[in-house]
């Protein structure tokens, strides 16, 4: 199986419900799939509201917190900022370090960036820089409201114009009371982009468990064109190898 890269048109859009989810069902279906989210600001990686214990709880990795996540600043920050202010230099070349480590234990990852994809990233990056070093199929999580035809079709445009490929979008953060704009808006980034948007996942309020998110993405996001996806793309590598 593949590894992806999850991105965002902005921060707190959904890229950890989103990368979580689908490892945790990628997992139940018997793949060997970890999670890598390399910086994270706004929590230190123990903190159990921080992605990284988040991504660990709804993948269900036996990772360490501090594996998943081996830089984070409690300052929330974009990361090159908070490490800066934090006296801590981060490079890529250690963050590809922390990648491959992982890999030596499973056999495809969900790398979560930080915000999108021009975020400044590591001293010596950006978050598209890290992606492309990678050379990860996108999977880009925007919101679905007012404005997110503009944000997801721009970063699509970005990501293709640095080489990119971009699997599909997930729209994050659904309400029921706004479905009729949200199907527009995804009809419209379909049209214009070319890209599928691959899912509609519900808007989660307050507490809620693993088993609701893992259940709602099975029931809107579209698990079966992701493996379509990965075979596709493995057909491809091998007839470029022939």
């Amino acid at each position: 199986m593949s590894s992806f890269f999850i991105t965002a048109t902005d921060t707190e859009v959904g890229k950890t419900v989103v990368a979580g989810a689908l490892a945790g069902i990628f997992r139940e279906r018997g793949y060997n799939v970890g999670v890598f989210k390399p910086l994270q600001s706004g929590h230190v990686a123990s903190n159990p509201d921080g992605d990284a214990a988040r991504l660990k709880a709804l993948s269900g990795v036996p990772t360490k917190e501090d594996e998943i996540c081996p830089y984070s600043i409690e300052e929330p920050l974009a990361p090159r900022l908070a490490m800066k202010r934090a006296g801590r230099v981060v490079k890529l070349k250690e963050i590809i370090a922390h990648y491959e480590e992982l890999l030596k234990e499973f056999n495809s990852l969900f790398v979560e960036g930080a915000g999108g994809l021009a975020v400044p990233y590591t001293e010596d990056a950006l978050v598209i820089d890290f992606a492309k070093e990678l050379k990860l199929p996108l999977i880009v999580v925007a919101r679905p409201t007012l404005g997110t035809v503009n944000h997801t079709i721009l970063t699509i445009a970005y990501a293709k114009a640095h080489g990119l490929t971009v699997a599909g979008v997930i729209l994050s953060g659904c309400k029921e009371c706004e479905m009729e704009r949200v199907q527009e808006n995804k009809e419209m980034i379909e049209e214009l982009s070319g890209v599928p948007v691959l899912g509609l996942l519900p808007f989660f309020e307050g507490e809620f468990t693993k088993e609701e998110v893992l259940e709602s993405a099975k029931e809107y996001i579209m698990i079966s064109k992701l493996e379509e996806f990965v075979q596709n793309e493995s057909n491809v590598a091998h007839t470029s190898s022939i």
